[in-house]
């Protein structure tokens, strides 16, 4: 059964761990889902690991885009989330909301903000 944002609410409610790994292509995502890991993220940390830069700062949306493509089409179960990378959501609401529909139109079930700062109260 497809892991969902309603299951793991009732996951965290019941005191239940959570596996969370980040994943940057379909073999992993293979992998990781067989493995029963119940959130992949595709982080935009794929910059230094991926990549070879020495920050996060240079990944674009499209480069997002293309590993969240890759590791929905290895993944059955896991809940996808996606890093909104650096400069993709800040200049102003209707941004975000574009670069966040890119993704999740990837195959990412949500998004996460990079800020570096406190973004919300939680």
């Amino acid at each position: 059964m497809a892991v969902t944002l309603s299951t793991l609410k009732a996951m965290r409610e019941r005191g239940d761990k959570i596996a969370v790994l980040t994943c940057y292509d379909a073999s992993f995502a293979r992998v990781l889902d067989a493995a029963g890991v119940d959130v992949l993220l595709v982080g935009d940390s794929l910059g230094m690991v991926i990549q070879g830069h020495a920050s996060t700062l240079p990944v674009k949306l499209a480069e997002m885009a293309y590993h969240t493509r890759c590791v929905a089409a290895g993944t059955e179960r896991a809940f996808l989330v996606a890093d909104l990378p650096f400069g993709s959501y800040q200049p102003s609401p209707e941004r975000a909301y574009t670069s966040a529909a890119r993704l999740m139109a990837a195959g990412a079930h949500m998004v996460k903000l990079e800020g570096g700062a406190v973004m919300v109260e939680t």
